[in-house]
Parts: structure tokens; C-alpha cells; sequence
């Protein structure tokens, strides 16, 4: 089988003729062309006749296709013929492989191949298809299976592209030229090994003179030394890339770079003035700031960072630090002011870089100079205590009106005012002590008490004499400590609890007791135990002083016995070692208990009443059930007496809250008047019976009795519409509040009241016997024998006089 590309034929010629030689290793898959024995011999049509091959047939298996072709008519690829096929319309040719049946197409019968669709390389280069000649009647192989390439051939239809988009750069300023900056790149889609259409150059559009780009690389660099941030510290540049070398038809792209332009330590620091002055009051405290200054520093971040010192200072009142915020000077007072000691002070400050660049020490000194002049200013300072109060005592048995002691203080401004002086009594509330306003000597007030309290803490308050909108304060704290003596008597130490064993022998120490004293003498407390003189003949204890602040009680016999005597109160006499000595008698509670033979008690107090041996258990039982059963009858009597009292409701029939009646009769209704109060459907206008509460009998009258004349009682008719309904409503709830025996719950009543302007006025058949109403009811004959019974009640006077006669 043979193949015809559709190339130019002298440049297919002179490839075919370089390629001979490797014909023969069968480089290019030389096929067999029927497969058997017999060979035909296969000629190439066009300029390759002159190539004949005996025995085998040969396949050029690459045909070239141009991209992007605009053509309106198929493009033309290429021929395939077998040496089987003899024109005669026997051989029949078929294409497989990709894109075989969308994009490529052969004539079955002449063999030739054709692009129906516009190709692109940069999405697929090249197709792998199969041919093979068929017979047309059997459709069977007349030759094998036969696979070529259709590569497509690249066209210049892609620009360059900087797939990284915009660039960020920076460089450092006062670079040397040719520094640097940032490399950028474009990728091309064209095929990079035919021609020059992905072979691109980088050229600089924008952003000259200060910066070039390296045509090959891409490579930016500085084009100008000693380029300055200060000066303009940001540059965009616009970098082209062009493809076929640069040629003219080539296609291009651009893309922006951003250069900034970083900062070095080049500037050095200046302060804007030489001189500063600032004014402080001389009350200014210490530490706290008194001035701020600032050198400037053209640089920006690390290399404006400032060290300030002060060079002269000569009573080193102030210091200064960095303010890393701001990068200021802050000059913090370290010592008090004073207006009439020095009132004026020159401080000399030093600003230097702290990051200083050695590249550019060159440019000269990183440091600038300056002269603060601080100037004091005189304020009304508060007085001063000229020894500072610590503490003062006093005896606690000082007479009120003693002198403690004096505090003393100035006026430190030159006018030195006379000063004032006065107690803070939220220090001594009670008011234990007085100050001299003028002399400040500190006297008692009260009589004191160490015991209650043994140390006062009081403030002292020294104000300027002279009238002033800013009169000063000055405080000191003061501590009295008062002297004690002995005013107070010794007592016992615990309020003893002495058991004493029947058992207990003769000379048995029972209890050891010591006492306590709220003097606190200097040498400490000594106290001496003995028996009143009353007692100290008693034949039962004595006492023993063991002259160590305690003493023990003695038993002088044994025997004690609980039925003679369950306690025994024995009198102690406790003296101290006070000048005067102080005493007090304590009495000390001893308790005759029964012990084991440890001598523990097991019983104390009074004996346990024994019963006679001839009453029994069952005894006892029956007289707690019997006084138990009375209890239960007294009970159970006083109970039904508290329950028992007069129900507010006489007759339970009457009480109409929840009694519904049923009628099953057709008009017969108005003659049920047992079931509810009738008086409740009267009309208003005839004369009411002052009743009260209709749903409960009263034991008692009103509290608010009623008129019996008819004359009081209000004509209804003869109000206004918008009154009648009030009045009406009033006089039903007067009657309901003033009972006093109706019960504690809501009662529902209905009134079958339409009001004045009704011309039927009521519908109910009681108040129409009751009224001379002029309304015929002659027509309710006519409206059949349901109705008969009011026709008869009401369509004549024999009816109205009849039902009067029945119903009164």
C-alpha cells in the first residue's frame, strides 16, 4: 500500500532521497503489500516513480497538516492506494483511529484523505490513524492493517504570556548600577522546536531610565546608581515579551512591575529647633513626664529608631527615655521641684540612630543636639509637718484634759501662712481626743480604757490659716498607745464544770482552775488562789495553791452522797500581783455524780424516782391508753364546736346558681316560677321592694335601709337612655355590697330590660299585666294554637283581667 502526502513534491523528493538508505533497516515500518507469495510490483505515483521496489511494497507513514486553515473546502491530507487495487472498483478503503470519523475522512473508493475541521497544535499535535484496504463484495482484507501519523503543523497564532501576572518587586536604595531587581518570564504556546514562533525577547516599554530589562533572560536591573527612597521610593515598569525574536510580525504581551524602592539607614537625625523651653509647677510628682522632643529622621522603621541621652544635667532631676511609639524624647522628672530652692534648669539632650549602617558612615555623623530649658513655676504648696509623726503614749487612767504631746507644721511658700490644725474624725469617732487649733498640742477628750482599746490610729490634718480659693492640706498619720494599769480584776480562766464521785477519797485533787486578767502588767501576771474566810472551815474541800497561776481543790473526806446533797457551790478567792493588787471571789460548781470503778461518772444531778415494786408494767399501759382516749374525746369535742355554725344558705332548694330548667312544652314557660326570682324580670318603673341579695336568705338587715315610700324611688323612664342603664346597674350592686351575710362568690343574674326607648318595652308577661300598655294583641289569634294561650292572656280585657286574677 502506498501513500501520497499532500507537501510540496521537490521538498518530498529531496527528504524521500535522503531517507533511501534507511529504507532497507526499515525505518520508516515497511509493510509487506499482499502478504503471499506472489508479489506485485508497485509503482509511486507523481515524482516517485522512479523509486521501484520488487517483492514488497513500501508505506510513508507522516503526512503534515497546517493549523488553523480557513479554508471553506476540506483540506486535503493526503492518498491512499494499493498495489491490489486495479481501478476496477473491487477495493474498497476505510480509516480508524482518532478523530477518524469527526475530523478525518477518506474516499472509499479513490482513497484520498481530508481535515474537515480546522485543527489547533497547541491542543493536540499530531493523530494516530489506521488504514486498510478492504475487498468491497466480502469485505475482507486484501492487505494488513496499516497505522501513520497526521502531525500538525504549527503555525505563529499564540502570544507570549507572563503566567505570573503583575511582579512585586524591591531593591534596596542607593543601589550600584546593575543591581538586580527581579527576573520575569513568558511562556509561548507555539511549537518550540520549529522556527521562532516561541522564541521570545524581553524589552522595556515604560519605567527608563531608571531601570533595564536583559532581552534573553528577563533579568531586571537598576540602569541609575544611587537612586534615593526619600527622593521617590516607588517605580512601575511595563516589560514586553515578543516572539519570533523579535522580528516585525511577531506577537507580543506585556506585563507590569512594581519596584520599591526599600530603605537604608542613610539619613542621619535632626532636631527642628536648637532651643526648647517648657514650664512645669513645682508639684509636678515624681516621675511624671515633663517635656517631650523629637528629632527627625528622613528614614522610616528600624532606621529612624532613636537613643536619647541627657549630657548635662547637673542635680540629675531628670532622665529621658524612648517613646518606641513615637520615637520622642520623654524627659521624666526623678526628683521634687521646688520653687524657692531653684526655679530654672538647662538640660542638654543627645538624639542618635540606633541602627547606624556602617556603608554610610561616609555621609557624616548620626546624631544631632539640643537645649531644653525647664522653667519651675511657683505654686500654693501644702504645709509641711516638721517632724514626722510616728507615736505618742499615755496612761489609760489620764485625767480627761491631759496633754499628750504637740504636732508642729510650716507653710513652705515664702508667704509661710500660720497654720491650722484639726483631727480626722473618721480616725476617732468617739472622740477621744482634741487638738489645739493653733498650738497643736493633743489632749484626751474622754476617759480612756486600754482594755477596750489599746492603740488609737488617728490622722492629723495641718491647713494654711490665710483664706484661699486653694487652701492646702496636708495629713500625718499619729499612733497612741495607752499605758495600761491595774483597773481590772482576776477571774476564773473557763467556766469550770466539777464532777465530783460519790467514791471520790479523802485528799482527791477534783479540779484545777486558773484565772485570766485584761491588764497586761510588764513582768507578766502572777496570781494567788485561796478560800474566803467564810468557807474556810468547811469540812468537805480545801484549796491548794500550786504557785504557778493555778491551784487544785482537795476533797477532805470521802463518802459524798447524791440523796444528801447533788451540789455544792464552793467560793474562790484569786488575787493578782497589781499595785494596788486587785481580787474577785469566783464561785465554783462542783457536782456529786455516780462513777464506776474508773472513776467515771455515769449519772449526775437529781435520783431517778423509783416505783413502788407492786405496780406492774400492764398497769402502767392501761393508764396511758385511758389518758390517751380522753385526749382523743377532748379533741374530737372542741373540734365539732369550732366547726359547727349557721350555713349562710337556709333552704339548699333556693340556691339558683347552677339549677337549670328544662321545659318541653311549647309556651307553658312563664308559669315555672319556683325555679328562679321572678322579682329580677319586673320592669324597672314599678315600685322595687328594697330586697338584697336574691340568692341568700339574710340573717341580718342592711346596713343602708331603703325608703319604703314609692315616691323616693327613681322613674326610669324619665332619664336620659345614656343614664338609665347606670342607674340601673348602681342600685343592683349597692344592693349586692351592703349585706354583709351574702357569701364570698360572684352571682349571675338576668334582667330582661331593653331599656326606655323599647316600644314593646318588656317582653315579660308579668310586667305587661302590671302596665297599661295600649298594644293590641288581637292579631296573635290569628297565628294558629300555639299561640292560643296568648291570645287568651292578652287579645281581650276578659283575657288581662283572667290573668291578673291567676298570677297575683
Amino acid at each position: 500500500m502506498r501513500w501520497f502526502g499532500s507537501g510540496s513534491l521537490g521538498r518530498a523528493g529531496t527528504l524521500l532521497a535522503l531517507l533511501l538508505p534507511l529504507w532497507e533497516l526499515g525505518c520508516w515500518g515497511l509493510i509487506s503489500a499482499s502478504g503471499g507469495q506472489n508479489q506485485a510490483q508497485h509503482t509511486i505515483v507523481g515524482p516517485w516513480e522512479m523509486l521501484r521496489r520488487h517483492k514488497r511494497s513500501w508505506v510513508w507513514n507522516q503526512f503534515f497538516v497546517l493549523e488553523e486553515y480557513t479554508g471553506e473546502e476540506p483540506l486535503y491530507v493526503g492518498k491512499l492506494h494499493s498495489d491490489v487495487d486495479k481501478g476496477d472498483g473491487k477495493v474498497k478503503y476505510v480509516l480508524s483511529g482518532e478523530g477518524s470519523t469527526s475530523i478525518f475522512t477518506i474516499d472509499e473508493n479513490t482513497g484520498d484523505i481530508h481535515a474537515t475541521k480546522r485543527l489547533d497544535r497547541e491542543e493536540q499535535a499530531y493523530y494516530t490513524l489506521q488504514a486498510q484496504a478492504v475487498d468491497r463484495i466480502t469485505n475482507m482484507p486484501v492487505e494488513p492493517r496499516s497505522e501513520f501519523l497526521v502531525k500538525v503543523q504549527d503555525i505563529n497564532d499564540n502570544e507570549p504570556k507572563f503566567m505570573d501576572g503583575h511582579y512585586m518587586a524591591g531593591v534596596p536604595e542607593m543601589s550600584a548600577l546593575g543591581t538586580m531587581v527581579v527576573q520575569v518570564a513568558a511562556t509561548d504556546a507555539d511549537d518550540p522546536t520549529y522556527g521562532n514562533s516561541a522564541r521570545v525577547v524581553y524589552s522595556i516599554i515604560s519605567g527608563q531610565p531608571y531601570f533595564s530589562v536583559e532581552p534573553k533572560t528577563g533579568i531586571i536591573r537598576t540602569a541609575l546608581p544611587n537612586m534615593d527612597r526619600e527622593v521617590k521610593d516607588q517605580y512601575v515598569l511595563v516589560i514586553q515579551a515578543k516572539d519570533m525574536v523579535g522580528q516585525m510580525g511577531g506577537l507580543s504581551g506585556t506585563t507590569s512591575v512594581t519596584i520599591t524602592l526599600t530603605d537604608v539607614n542613610d539619613n542621619p537625625p535632626h532636631f527642628s529647633r536648637k532651643n526648647y523651653q517648657y514650664t512645669v509647677l513645682e508639684s509636678l510628682p515624681v516621675a511624671s513626664v515633663v517635656a517631650r522632643v523629637k528629632a527627625v529622621d528622613a528614614d522610616i522603621g528600624p532606621n529612624a529608631e532613636m537613643e536619647y541621652r541627657i549630657m548635662e544635667d547637673g542635680p540629675g532631676l531628670f532622665n529621658i527615655t524612648t517613646d518606641e511609639d513615637t520615637q520622642e524624647g520623654v524627659i521624666i522628672l526623678q526628683k521634687p521641684l521646688d520653687f524657692e530652692t531653684k526655679n530654672s534648669f538647662n538640660v542638654r539632650i543627645e538624639a542618635t540612630n540606633r541602627n547606624i549602617d556602617p556603608a554610610f558612615v561616609h555621609l557624616g555623623s548620626f546624631s544631632d543636639t539640643t537645649s531644653v530649658k525647664v522653667t519651675v513655676e511657683d505654686v500654693n504648696e501644702s504645709p509641711v509637718f516638721s517632724t514626722q509623726l510616728s507615736r505618742m503614749v499615755v496612761s489609760e487612767d489620764a485625767r480627761v484634759g491631759t496633754s499628750i504631746g504637740r504636732v508642729s507644721a510650716h507653710d513652705p511658700d515664702s508667704s509661710n501662712s500660720a497654720i491650722r490644725y484639726s483631727i480626722d474624725r473618721n480616725t476617732d469617732l468617739e472622740l477621744f481626743f482634741i487638738v489645739d487649733a493653733l498650738s497643736g498640742v493633743i489632749s484626751t477628750a474622754k476617759p480612756l480604757d486600754r482594755e477596750v482599746n489599746s492603740v488609737h490610729n488617728l490622722t492629723i490634718l495641718a491647713m494654711e490659716s490665710r483664706k484661699s480659693t486653694h487652701t492646702q492640706l496636708s495629713t500625718s498619720g499619729l499612733k497612741i498607745k495607752l499605758l495600761d494599769i491595774n483597773d481590772n480584776a482576776p477571774v476564773f480562766a473557763i467556766e469550770y464544770e466539777t464532777l465530783l464521785c460519790e467514791n471520790a477519797a479523802p485528799g482527791q485533787v477534783i479540779q484545777t482552775i486558773s484565772a485570766v486578767d485584761k491588764d497586761e502588767p510588764p513582768s507578766g501576771h502572777r496570781f494567788y488562789f485561796a478560800l474566803p474566810a467564810s468557807v474556810a472551815s468547811n469540812t468537805n474541800f480545801t484549796l491548794r495553791d500550786n504557785k504557778d497561776n493555778t491551784a487544785s481543790i482537795v476533797t477532805k473526806h470521802g463518802g459524798f452522797r447524791r440523796q444528801e446533797q447533788m451540789l455544792y457551790r464552793l467560793p474562790v478567792l484569786i488575787v493578782d500581783s497589781g499595785s494596788p493588787a486587785l481580787s474577785s471571789t469566783n464561785t465554783l460548781s462542783v457536782n456529786v455524780c455516780d462513777c464506776d470503778s474508773d472513776g467515771v461518772a455515769q449519772s449526775c444531778g437529781a435520783m431517778p424516782y423509783t416505783l413502788p415494786a407492786g405496780l406492774s408494767t400492764g398497769a402502767l399501759v392501761t393508764i396511758l391508753g385511758c389518758i390517751i382516749t380522753l385526749l382523743v374525746m377532748v379533741l374530737l369535742i372542741v373540734s365539732m364546736r369550732r366547726r359547727k355554725k349557721e350555713p349562710l344558705i337556709l333552704e339548699e332548694a333556693r340556691d339558683v346558681r347552677e339549677n337549670i330548667v328544662r321545659y318541653d312544652d311549647e309556651g307553658g314557660g312563664e308559669e315555672d316560677t319556683e325555679a328562679f326570682d321572678m322579682v329580677a324580670l319586673r320592669n324597672l318603673n314599678v315600685i322595687r321592694d328594697p330586697k338584697v341579695r336574691r340568692d341568700v336568705t339574710p340573717d341580718t338587715h342592711t346596713f343602708f335601709p331603703y325608703p319604703m315610700s314609692s315616691s323616693s324611688q327613681p322613674v326610669y323612664k324619665t332619664l336620659p337612655d345614656n343614664v338609665v342603664f347606670r342607674e340601673f346597674i348602681w342600685d343592683r350592686l349597692k344592693d349586692a355590697d351592703v349585706e354583709p351575710s351574702a357569701p364570698p362568690y360572684d352571682s349571675l343574674q338576668t334582667y330582661a330590660f331593653e331599656g326606655s326607648g323599647s316600644v314593646a318595652e318588656s317582653l315579660s308577661s308579668l310586667e305587661s299585666l302590671s302596665t297599661d300598655s295600649e298594644q293590641n294583641y288581637d292579631y296573635l289569634s290569628t297565628w294558629g294554637p300555639r299561640f292560643k294561650k296568648l291570645a287568651d292572656l292578652y287579645g281581650n280585657s276578659d283575657g288581662k283581667s283572667n290573668g291578673n286574677s291567676v298570677l297575683s
